[in-house]
């Protein structure tokens, strides 16, 4: 027998086997369906875990969180025995068994002896970052896929700082959970039992309060456009996620009157009802948030995902019809609007930081540098941009101001460590507030900007390959563009290939490759580490708008052609 066998078979006849599970497990009958659920466990990495629901150790499940928190606590406990009373956050999002998971995380932490802050309701995941730091925890756990389809669930892990954790911390916790032999026997305590051992405590308002206040400063008006304040019009959606409460109340509590909401997405939906995926890149996610807006007049639209963590935005533009702004575009235009408003308020230091990752938009860079603003690079992954944070914070070198990715994750005040769709959503809101009072849309506030700093074009693509053979089909691809580098793309040559697996640039190791072309356009290819999909990146650079999105459109395809066939099964 095989060993995926002999553990199905020790999963399907455990006499305490949750009864969900185990009449899932006895409706098997294909073979290959048992060894892709059985074949290996998910894998823990920096970004904790993620996977699709189900029973069997390569899936989302009751013991697979068991395990992963029974790893944490042990990591935790060898650590530092203050992290027993220093404890650990926990939060968790709207979708399926997302509460279950959280409690069961807590009651594991709690059968350690770790006691645990499990919040009272579905929180963002930024206000879990927020939680760790404002109760000074051991670390964080925030259950949740972001904006994966409605079968998926993840379990991510935050460190002390609020930051996710390192590559480093990762290993040692997965050495942890690597060395438990049977995750079907690790104790838990029920979460009426930890609540009256006092080692679970439930937060609720006192966190919120603690954030919203934390919010308010960041606002670079206070008590100016009140007047544009009242009269902007926003529309937004939480895409059925933990948005609605905290977002809501940050532009109300600011002075924006006129906020609309999509009420057939207002509600926590675990199946993501109205979409077909809760993503705030992708258009179709905007489709009811537009056609409300459309009835509105809104001059803005904003649509944040299940774990508020990331905004999408949309503008009117001068005809009427509303234009969706890509990551890139958001970004650079909140880094434009916080240094300008801080230069002409004389609040500018001269040490200010910026921060982005390999595959954002060199615009950031350029509108940094008018300013005086360092800018700076990570790896694709918001918990580097936190790593930056904290050193700099640390040593005193620079003061933080903005960071941010091109996939719609931004960050101003740094009392969270990671990418807060709350904070974007209020700042968006203000920046649209100022153009507005200036007779501006933010559409013309771009075209501006692009004029002052240069047209950049930038396009991301993936393509999904499911399963191990997906995932090996994947690392081929890789694998040959190391050995054979394609010498040009649309006739552009290739002058460099950023190769990020050999740490290079002072960065940890990434399986990224980055081509950079003659005419200052690149592309870059990363395997995604949550999904069985590769990722593409292109950003092309030309003299006009019209041209850079040909460059651009060009590029894409021919660079999909060629992942899709070197992909092929």
């Amino acid at each position: 027998m095989s060993n995926y066998l002999a553990v199905y078979e020790h999963w399907k006849n455990h006499p305490d086997l949750q009864p969900a599970l185990k009449e899932e497990l006895l409706a098997l009958q294909n073979e290959a369906e048992i060894e892709d659920r059985f074949y290996t466990h998910l894998q823990f990495g920096t970004a904790g875990l993620r996977g699709v629901l189900g029973a069997g150790t390569n899936r989302m499940n009751l013991y697979t969180i068991r395990r992963a928190t029974h790893g944490f606590a042990r990591y935790l406990l060898e650590t530092g025995e203050a992290n027993r009373t220093k404890g650990v956050a926990i939060a968790y999002d709207s979708r399926h068994l997302s509460r279950e998971f959280a409690q069961e995380a807590a009651g594991v932490l709690a059968a350690c002896g770790i006691k645990a802050y499990l919040f009272n309701e579905l929180r963002p995941t930024p206000m879990l970052s927020f939680a760790v730091r404002h109760l000074q925890a051991a670390g964080g756990i925030v259950i949740t896929a972001s904006h994966n389809p409605p079968e998926y669930n993840g379990y991510k892990v935050y460190q002390a700082t609020g930051g996710q954790i390192s590559e480093d911390t990762a290993d040692q916790i997965w050495q942890k959970i690597a060395a438990i032999e049977d995750e079907l026997s690790l104790p838990a305590l029920s979460l009426e039992e930890g609540i009256s051992r006092g080692l679970i405590q439930m937060l609720g308002a006192e966190i919120d309060d603690a954030y919203q206040a934390q919010l308010s400063t960041l606002l670079l008006q206070p008590a100016g456009l009140a007047k544009a304040k009242e009269q902007l019009r926003i529309v937004y959606t939480p895409l059925h996620g933990t948005g609605l409460v905290p977002v809501s109340q940050a532009l109300r509590g600011a002075g924006f009157d006129q906020v609309h909401i999509v009420e057939e997405q207002a509600a926590p939906d675990p199946n993501f009802s109205t979409v077909s995926s809760p993503n705030p890149e992708e258009a179709q996610a905007f489709t009811l948030a537009i056609r409300l807006a459309q009835q509105t007049g809104a001059d803005i639209v904003l649509g944040t995902d299940p774990d508020a963590d990331r905004v999408g935005m949309a503008v009117r533009t001068e005809d009427g019809s509303y234009r969706m702004l890509t990551g890139n575009q958001m970004g650079a235009l909140l880094l434009h609007y916080l240094l300008e408003q801080r230069s002409a308020q004389g609040t500018l230091p001269d040490n200010g930081l910026a921060i982005k990752t390999i595959v954002s938009s060199e615009l950031g860079r350029s509108i940094a540098q008018a300013y005086g603003v360092t800018m700076i690079d990570t790896l694709t992954g918001f918990k580097y941009i936190a790593e930056k944070i904290e050193r700099s914070t640390v040593s005193g070198s620079h003061t933080f101001l903005f960071g941010y990715e091109e996939s719609y994750g931004y960050l101003i005040g740094d009392f969270v460590r990671d990418k807060d769709a709350i904070q974007a959503a209020l700042l968006l809101s203000e920046m649209a507030a100022f153009y507005k009072d200036q007779a501006q849309t933010l559409e013309n506030a771009l075209s501006l900007l692009q004029e002052r700093f240069g047209y950049y074009c930038d396009r991301q693509h993936s393509v999904t390959c499911k399963g191990k053979e997906g995932v090996a089909a994947i690392s081929r691809m890789m694998e040959t563009l190391r050995q054979n580098p394609l010498p040009h793309v649309a006739s552009l040559a290739v002058v460099e290939i950023k190769d990020y697996q050999q740490g290079i640039e002072g960065l940890p190791t990434s399986n990224v490759l980055k081509y950079m072309l003659v005419d200052g356009s690149w592309f870059a290819l990363r395997p995604s580490g949550t999904e069985p999909k590769i990722k593409l990146y292109v950003s092309a650079v030309d003299s006009s708008a019209e041209q850079a999105e040909k460059k651009a459109d060009a590029l894409s395809r021919l660079l999909i052609q060629y992942m899709e066939s070197s992909t092929k099964l």
